[in-house]
């Protein structure tokens, strides 16, 4: 199915994952089912080693399941991905060095076969507050602007499907809520099915439509929380009783799962 502007949607049904190693067999994930409507946004949280990127590379064609289904626009998410409808930022920006911060952009033009649209590269390098910045390489940026960048690379080719692993994850609380802010501001002016995988509560009832929680290994979702906050969200949200009370019910979801995550 195809939402508003080409948005797919998702679905695991029954999955499982299953690895070989050190001669045992270690089940990643069991019997997950996940649905990501349309131009939705999901943010998946849980336990460390609980199989959430797991579930982002099942999705982003990197892994096949051991059993069970994934589809992408009801499709192998494979053929999605060679169609580059895929847009994905992982916590390493992974910015070739030797590239101006406009040329790391264009590469997704380049590793696609197709022409670069300048026009499109400098719309997004300023849509990511860094139009200044273009002719910047990688050493003459901070972390947090290496991570624009690498989002803007992420979105060059109007992907259908957006997935984030930790984006932020290795930056100051600072930055990090900074960045929140500004994704939050990019992805409400054009919705893409998106889904994040985070370490941190707040960071995902902030950006999310819905927070699904994931078990210890082996991995599966145990919770799904709809979000009640309408859009867009400004600074103020993180100040509301409500949101913090929202962050507090699944910080003590998770510690019952004897996982808690950071905040």
């Amino acid at each position: 199915m195809r939402g508003p502007d080409g948005a797919l949607d998702v679905a695991l049904r029954g999955v499982r994952v299953e690895f070989a190693a050190r001669g045992t067999v270690v089940r990643a994930l069991d019997g997950v089912d996940l649905a990501l409507a349309p131009c939705s946004f999901t943010a998946l949280i849980g336990p460390s080693g609980c199989g959430k990127s797991t579930v982002l590379r099942l999705i982003a064609g990197l892994l096949k399941p051991s059993s069970g289904v994934v589809l992408a626009g009801g499709d192998d998410p494979a053929r999605i991905v060679a169609r580059h409808r895929l847009g994905i930022a992982f916590q390493d920006d992974a910015l070739l060095p030797w590239l101006t911060a406009r040329d790391n952009v264009a590469l997704a033009f380049r590793a696609a076969g197709r022409a670069v649209d300048a026009a499109r590269v400098d719309a997004l390098l300023a849509l990511v507050g860094l139009g200044a910045f273009a002719r910047a390489f990688p050493r003459e940026l901070s972390g947090g602007m290496r991570q624009r960048v690498a989002i803007a690379r992420a979105l060059a080719l109007e992907p259908a499907l957006l997935l984030l692993d930790e984006p932020f994850g290795a930056l100051d609380a600072v930055t990090r809520r900074h960045l929140n802010l500004e994704l939050q501001r990019l992805w409400s002016e054009r919705a893409i099915t998106t889904l994040l995988v985070t370490h941190a509560v707040e960071e995902a009832v902030f950006l999310a439509d819905r927070v699904a929680v994931m078990s210890p290994r082996p991995g599966r979702i145990r919770r799904l929380v709809e979000v009640p906050f309408g859009r867009p969200r400004s600074r103020a949200l993180l100040a509301d009783p409500a949101f913090h009370a929202l962050v507090d019910e699944l910080t003590d979801a998770l510690d019952a799962l004897g996982g808690g995550e950071v905040r």
